[in-house]
């Protein structure tokens, strides 16, 4: 239940088009439908503009179905991230509507093309070829909730001059996510060219010494650009939102 259709469904018994019984079926399952395993939380785009997101992560195919199913059946949009190539073909099989992005690990639906609220680009920038996976999932979240993005990827300090090929770009954003890995340098030298706020997104890829990541996010929380936030190891979803929730019109 998002805010449009809780309105449509009011104003259809306002004007006479839809019987309050009617109307009271299509909204009890608010504030969540109890699916025994799970409780599916149908009033989060109420409260944050954004519905129940998906994570595939330890869950069954079934119950990846079931919810996502659940979700679709309501008018929401649908976003699963963290899937394995196994499950996403089980899932998507069940729901031939959904669209698979292996790069990623996310299968989403749009449903109806949302509203564009933002004010500005939001810009993802990934270090390497490497980071993309995090990226996309931050740069597809961001386009779900109803926001332009900009991708600028392959960008990292180890060839600098490709950076700054699009210092233009990074200082249009109205935000930037920017994603690495190995020494989680790129946010810090982004932070230093651009006035905008800069979401950093440590990845897990790295030598042995980068210990699954941690070596980035430590870098990138002692950053000396000012205005650097910085997310979990891995978590563009995260990244996605907050982006989001800043560039909101």
């Amino acid at each position: 239940m998002n805010p449009d259709r809780l309105r449509e469904i009011l104003q259809r018994v306002a004007e006479g088009g839809l019987d309050p019984a009617a109307a009271f079926e299509q909204m009890k399952r608010l504030p969540f439908e109890d699916l025994g395993f799970a409780k599916l939380d149908h009033h989060r785009a109420l409260r944050s503009g954004l519905p129940e997101v998906v994570l595939g992560t330890g869950k069954t195919a079934e119950q990846i179905i079931a919810v996502a199913s659940r979700l679709r059946d309501s008018g929401q949009q649908v976003l699963i991230t963290r899937l394995t190539p196994e499950v996403a073909a089980a899932v998507t099989a069940a729901i031939p509507e959904l669209s698979w992005v292996p790069d990623a690990r996310v299968a989403f639906w749009r449903g109806a093309t949302p509203r564009s609220v933002g004010r500005g680009t939001i810009v993802v920038a990934a270090a390497g070829t490497s980071d993309i996976p995090v990226a996309e999932e931050a740069a597809l979240t961001a386009e779900l909730i109803g926001h332009r993005v900009d991708r600028i990827y392959d960008v990292g300090v180890a060839g600098i001059h490709r950076l700054f090929a699009h210092h233009e770009r990074l200082r249009e954003a109205s935000v930037l996510i920017v994603v690495a890995g190995m020494e989680g340098a790129l946010p810090s030298v982004v932070g230093g060219l651009v006035d905008r706020p800069l979401i950093a997104v440590p990845t897990s890829i790295g030598y042995g010494a980068s210990f699954g990541g941690l070596a980035a996010l430590l870098a990138m929380l002692n950053s000396c650009a000012a205005g650097v936030t910085v997310v979990n190891i891995d978590n563009g979803f995260g990244a996605g939102v907050a982006a989001a929730m800043i560039n909101r019109a």
